[in-house]
């Protein structure tokens, strides 16, 4: 097997373990608790808002306990935007056509953005919340 093949291989299945461990962190660790052991949001750091990922790590966790309103609540846009994205790209991979074209990521640009906007204006229900530790 040609070395490239195997640097490859090894790098999928590096990142592979990566992401894995990164998920059974969040599934084990509690990121609505203060303390948790990641990185804040750098938009939210310096602005103040949340971004269109803001609640990310939260809603990830509720996934994993099979949570799926208070998944809604820490990110409404991921729990249904990455399912269909995921569905699109897929059904366009499995055509041969370019996964991203312009429109495309047009379009994904402008939803976050929008987002964005909607989920820090003033009232929104739909807030990612800390529980007391």
């Amino acid at each position: 097997m040609a070395p490239e093949v195997v640097k490859g291989r090894a790098a999928l299945i590096g990142g592979g373990v990566a992401l894995a461990g990164a998920v059974a962190y969040i599934g084990l660790a509690d990121p609505h608790k203060p303390g948790f052991l990641f990185p804040a949001c750098p938009f939210k750091a310096l602005t103040g808002l949340d971004c269109p990922a803001c609640g990310g790590l939260r809603m990830t966790h509720d996934l994993l306990h099979g949570d799926l309103a208070a998944a809604a609540v820490d990110n409404l846009f991921l729990v249904v935007g990455l399912p269909l994205l995921a569905v699109w790209l897929l059904v366009r991979w499995r055509r041969g056509r370019p996964l991203m074209p312009v429109a495309a990521t047009v379009t994904v640009v402008t939803a976050a953005v929008a987002w964005t906007v909607v989920r820090n204006w003033p009232g929104f229900p739909l807030v990612p919340t800390l529980l007391p530790g």
